[in-house]
């Protein structure tokens, strides 16, 4: 099965903090906020200190990601506050190896509290449900002590260091990759 074939999930994902849900206007500021940390737009299509236009046509591109084959991207919304908070995406490139590579990223402000290990779970607990897919993959930073701590409260595996695995802002970069089975 391709990737555009996959179905987008009908009723919004829930975990035990947060609801993952396809992307909309409401998700502006959120972007906007999402855009000032200087590492997000560094790895992702979300402009530096987006405007609202920007803000706005990022959030289109994660609307049609399935579409254009490339995965899923959902909204992190805080159930607590009913505030979107962040976003993260399942990118399926790999599919027809069983593989796919995940990503998250909370706005600033609301990071610290757990909100992204709820999202990882509950995105890789979607995954898990896809025809034919087998592991999910993350590539970190071996600075990025957060993420590396989201991975593993989410039940995600270290597997090995990347040596200059990934272009990232004018250098390659080394990648601690983990993994997660979920077949």
């Amino acid at each position: 099965m391709t990737a555009n074939l996959l179905p987008w999930p009908e009723h919004p994902l829930a975990g035990d903090r947060v609801v993952l849900r396809r992307a909309d206007e409401r998700d502006v500021a959120m972007a906007r906020s999402l855009s000032t940390d200087p590492y997000v737009p560094a790895i992702g299509s979300l402009p530096p200190d987006a405007t609202p236009e920007q803000a706005r046509a990022w959030i289109a591109r994660q609307r049609d990601s399935r579409d254009r084959g490339a995965g899923y991207s959902f909204t992190i919304v805080d159930d607590q506050a009913d505030a979107a908070v962040g976003n993260c995406g399942l990118w399926l490139r790999a599919l027809s190896d069983g593989r796919a590579t995940a990503g998250y990223a909370l706005a600033p402000g609301h990071r610290g509290r757990g909100l992204a290990g709820d999202a990882l779970r509950t995105l890789t607990a979607f995954a898990a449900e896809l025809p034919g897919l087998h592991r999910v993959e993350l590539y970190i930073e071996p600075w990025n002590s957060g993420s590396v701590q989201t991975a593993e409260s989410a039940g995600y595996g270290r597997e090995g260091l990347l040596r200059s695995h990934q272009w990232i802002s004018g250098s390659r970069r080394d990648m601690l990759l983990y993994a997660r089975i979920v077949k």
